[in-house]
Order: structure tokens, then C-alpha cells, then sequence
């Protein structure tokens, strides 16, 4: 029964997790997203530094360390919604694969490895 509970859980995350399967496949997809969307949305960095109540170099740090890849989820979801947005992250399967693909690969690979030690 627990190999279906996985399998239904799977199936339901694939269908939640489409879109940004679609995402996933670009190199950086996120990469200079804070600054893109505050550019995208003119909201001036005055107004985010009146809303998150940091001096302009904390919020220069945070979208730095947004393009680096070293920002906290924390640091993320201020940010957001100091533009009047909401944080939403996902873990998605890399290369637009599903998370029924990758299980059927991980299970695959373990059938391949027993055989060669036999």
C-alpha cells in the first residue's frame, strides 16, 4: 500500500508542479529575479527600503545574493512581498522530467546495478 500512497503523491506533485517544470528547464530561471520584477513593476527602491525598513546597502546585498544563489528563503519572501508579491518555490526534477520519470529512472538504475552484481 505504501508504494501506491507514493505513487498517488507523485502523480499529484506532477500535476501541481507543471508549470514550473516548464521553468526548470532554463539554466538560471530565477536568476535577478528581485531586481527584474522590482524594475518590472517600477517600484521604486525608496518605497522597498520604507517597507522593509533596511538602509539601501541590505537591499543591494539582497538582490546580490538573490543573483548568487546565496539569499535565505527568509530574505526571498521580504522581499516579495515588500512588491506586493508572494514567495512561491519549488523542487522540481531536473531537465522537465516528472517526478514519476525520475522515480522510474532511480528504479531502473537500482534493477541495472543489482544485475551487474550478480
Amino acid at each position: 500500500m505504501r508504494g501506491r500512497e507514493r505513487e498517488l503523491a507523485r502523480r499529484r506533485l506532477d500535476k501541481e508542479l507543471k508549470y514550473y517544470r516548464w521553468a526548470g528547464r532554463e539554466k538560471n530561471p530565477t536568476q535577478g529575479l528581485l531586481r527584474a520584477v522590482r524594475h518590472a513593476l517600477g517600484v521604486p527602491a525608496a518605497e522597498m527600503l520604507k517597507e522593509i525598513g533596511v538602509s539601501p546597502s541590505v537591499l543591494f546585498r539582497l538582490e546580490q545574493s538573490e543573483r548568487r544563489g546565496t539569499i535565505s528563503v527568509n530574505g526571498l519572501d521580504r522581499v516579495a512581498q515588500a512588491m506586493g508579491c508572494k514567495l512561491i518555490y519549488a523542487v522540481v526534477p531536473r531537465n522537465g522530467k516528472t517526478l514519476e520519470d525520475l522515480a522510474d529512472d532511480r528504479a531502473l538504475g537500482r534493477v541495472m546495478e543489482a544485475g551487474t552484481r550478480d
